[in-house]
């Protein structure tokens, strides 16, 4: 992890509720949480990620890239996108300057078909609605309730449902 990146991996942690945003020009733009004392590291979960990672290699790049590397059911591939909007009032799929939009979601769904033909275990996250639903319909898909701390009206945060995708 380059400096930078941690740096910014660090302002994250305490910025509003843990986001982490970049504005049109690929500026990091969250504003800073009211924390008292953050804890930027946890040390002893740190060392057991790292030990339980060790054999593993971790990119960070457009989600198709993967499929130069994914070949085999030795590999497992999990994808976290911007979440498809629900409502009229959760169009943000914005984290950075390149929006993700319904035809990234189709992009990302033919990777997905590509490395589940391929025999690779792929795991997908996504909002849980129709759409999502009918580009994974050949996939078992899992209704899951993930809690939400992240909502400018305090009352509305809380459990949502989401579906998980597998190839397996």
């Amino acid at each position: 992890m380059s400096c930078g990146l941690f740096e910014q991996f660090e302002w994250a942690l305490c910025c509003y509720n843990g986001l982490y945003r970049e504005n049109s020009k690929g500026a990091f733009n969250v504003p800073m949480g009211r924390y008292k004392n953050p804890t930027i590291c946890n040390a002893s979960l740190l060392r057991v990620v790292s030990a339980a990672l060790r054999s593993t290699t971790l990119n960070v790049e457009p989600f198709d890239a993967v499929l130069e590397n994914a070949t085999s059911s030795r590999d497992f591939v999990y994808f976290d996108p911007p979440y498809h909007p629900i409502s009229r009032t959760s169009n943000f799929t914005a984290y950075n300057r390149y929006s993700f939009h319904p035809i990234d979601q189709i992009r990302l769904r033919d990777t997905f078909v590509e490395l589940a033909r391929r025999g690779v275990k792929v795991m997908l996250s996504n909002s849980d609605c129709p759409f999502i639903r009918d580009l994974y319909q050949d996939f078992p898909i899992h209704s899951i309730s993930a809690v939400r701390a992240i909502n400018s009206n305090a009352q509305k945060r809380g459990k949502i449902s989401e579906v998980l995708v597998t190839s397996y």
